[in-house]
């Protein structure tokens, strides 16, 4: 049973997931914008919004926390020199989701998610 289980399984197991959900993360706060599908963007609002809220936070535990999770450590620094005065009035909601038209290949429903 998956009662209350919050996060979507994307049909691969865990070290897979969160590996793809990391990177995903990374790109997303890298670019700004990527494009992926609908499930995976459902997926990675949360670790994004996450990761945001630790450098609106900016103590050394939160960027600690955000260095364990990102990639690339020099994003990590400029993610918190960034977002405070960028997001310093929003509660959440640092992502927004815009389909797009089903991919060729499967039919898969695709997705841009971008930093608002």
């Amino acid at each position: 049973m998956r009662h209350r289980c919050r996060t979507p399984q994307l049909n691969m197991p865990a070290d897979r997931r969160k590996a793809l959900l990391r990177s995903l993360t990374t790109s997303l706060l890298r670019e700004g914008r990527i494009t992926t599908t609908k499930a995976r963007a459902k997926a990675l609002r949360a670790t994004a919004d996450k990761m945001i809220g630790l450098a609106k936070d900016g103590s050394l535990a939160a960027r600690r926390q955000a260095l364990g999770y990102v990639y690339d450590k020099q994003l990590v620094h400029a993610l918190f020199e960034q977002v405070p005065e960028r997001y310093s009035d929003r509660e959440g909601g640092y992502t927004r989701i815009l389909r797009t038209v089903s991919r060729r290949g499967d039919g898969a429903e695709m997705a841009i998610i971008e930093l608002v």
